[in-house]
């Protein structure tokens, strides 16, 4: 996994190996699967070598079809749906071993002026005041392996807080809920391309913690089997990946085997620069190392 934003853009920056044709490379890793932000980031990065720079992504809707090879390269297939004036929509499939592991649909826009509005960013600690999370687990676990550690050098994470240890306001309504401010450790190029594509390479982490705050269970528990299921980004203003962000995220319901997680993102001026949805499967394991 890469260790800083020079390694994240090498790792996103695909081969062309046919028109509408792309390959992704893999980067050393000790996880059991790719991870599901690096297939949505080259994914997206497919669909945009494909459309008129003057097009930027307004919007993503994807689904995680099979776990991914970490020792193999992924093809990405980019479909044209759609060159309008306005609009321009692309679909992706992702492939490993002739198999679909990922698909996309990713629609793309002109600027241009019109109505605005957000909700105004919630009231919360600055990053520099929040928790370190990576140096807490190391605190906590001293022997934790370091080499699963390394893997998301490329990120900083700052706990806020959740619903399920006081840090964060009571909340009558919202008893599901999760805060971290997050950017990539190091600087991005300041084309907008790469803030996006960064971007949603992170958007995949810490979400499903807001689906376990009422039940007690950490990210990373032994005990409960997470694999995300699908995930949609709309992106409403630009910002820099780079910078303090504000991931909020509550979760409106869990059944099923499953936890919807939906998420604001907010830069540390209070701009509402995207939006995230995901829905992920989320199964108690049994003593036996299986799920129920």
């Amino acid at each position: 996994m890469p260790r800083d934003a020079d390694e994240l853009v090498a790792l996103l920056d695909l081969e062309r190996l046919d028109d509408n044709l792309f390959r992704g490379h893999q980067m050393p890793s000790v996880l059991p699967r790719v991870f599901g932000g690096q297939a949505a980031a080259q994914a997206l990065v497919a669909a945009s070598r494909t459309v008129d720079p003057s097009y930027a992504v307004h919007s993503l809707h994807s689904y995680f079809l099979q776990p991914g090879d970490t020792g193999a390269p992924t093809i990405f297939d980019v479909d044209n749906l759609r060159d309008g004036r306005s609009f321009a929509t692309r679909r992706v499939l992702a492939r490993q071993h002739g198999r679909p592991i990922y698909a996309m649909t990713a629609n793309f826009q002109r600027a241009e002026e019109g109505f605005d509005h957000q909700e105004p960013m919630p009231e919360v600690i600055a990053p520099e005041d929040a928790i370190d999370a990576r140096a807490a687990s190391r605190a906590a676990d001293p022997g934790r392996d370091s080499a699963m550690d390394s893997e998301w050098d490329v990120v900083d994470f700052r706990y806020v807080g959740s619903s399920a240890d006081g840090r964060l306001p009571e909340d009558g309504e919202e008893t599901a809920r999760q805060r971290f401010w997050l950017r990539v450790s190091s600087a991005l190029p300041d084309d907008p391309f790469w803030h996006v594509a960064a971007f949603t390479y992170l958007s995949d982490m810490t979400l499903m913690g807001a689906a376990l705050a009422p039940h007690g269970v950490r990210m990373g528990s032994p005990d409960t089997l997470i694999a995300s299921l699908d995930h949609a980004v709309w992106f409403h203003r630009p910002f820099r990946a780079d910078e303090w962000w504000l991931y909020d995220q509550v979760s409106p319901a869990a059944a099923g085997g499953r936890g919807l997680v939906l998420a604001k993102v907010y830069t540390q001026d209070g701009t509402l620069g995207a939006t995230v949805a995901q829905e992920a499967l989320l199964r108690r394991r049994t003593t036996s190392g299986g799920a129920t």
